[in-house]
């Protein structure tokens, strides 16, 4: 009776403990921002997010100015975009943080958050991206980056809740109307 309540007890703890080991939202990671200093993605609490992996040198960079109308109308309403530049994609992101830094502030006036280029695909992997793309992981879906402009819906929990294409809008139908609930 002792060895089946040990057992049983055992199970139970390593339930628990791989439970614990998977992040349950966005609020469980750190990043780099674009000036080298730890962004906690717990301030975002509350906030919907859209995160989106960017590249100055890629054909979509003209969705900075949409992201940037969309955050500057929204904001006041507990909404953020963070843009993730990553070079993961054709060789579009090749420049350090600092042109990047210089890029979109002198083409596009962004004042959404901007982080340090990172990875977010591959060997080299952010664990913010690990989770975004397990379902093990994030509880939602399992998803893949496939190009450079690809957006995640976070809502005010930290919580997964849509990807949208590289190629659509940050401005589309689909996002507004999930910024309107």
């Amino acid at each position: 009776m002792k060895k089946n309540l040990f057992f049983m007890l055992l199970f139970i703890l390593t339930i628990v403990a791989a439970n614990a080991q998977n992040s349950t939202s966005i609020y469980d990671y750190k990043l780099t921002d674009i000036n080298g200093k730890t962004f906690d993605m717990s301030e975002l609490k509350g906030k919907k997010v859209l995160l989106v992996n960017t590249a100055t040198q890629c054909g979509y960079h003209p969705q900075f100015s949409e992201m940037e109308k969309l955050y500057e109308n929204y904001k006041n309403k507990d909404f953020v975009v963070v843009a993730i530049p990553s070079n993961d994609f054709g060789n579009k992101e090749p420049g350090s943080n600092e042109e990047i830094k210089n890029y979109v502030e002198k083409n596009y006036s962004v004042t959404f958050p901007v982080m340090a280029k990172t990875s977010v695909t591959g060997d080299n992997e952010s664990p913010l991206y690990e989770w975004l793309t397990k379902k093990d992981l994030n509880g939602v879906m399992d998803t893949k980056v496939a190009w450079n402009y690809q957006k995640y819906m976070i809502d005010e929990n930290g919580k997964l809740v849509g990807v949208i294409e590289a190629k659509e809008s940050p401005a589309s139908d689909k996002v507004v109307e999930w910024l309107e609930k």
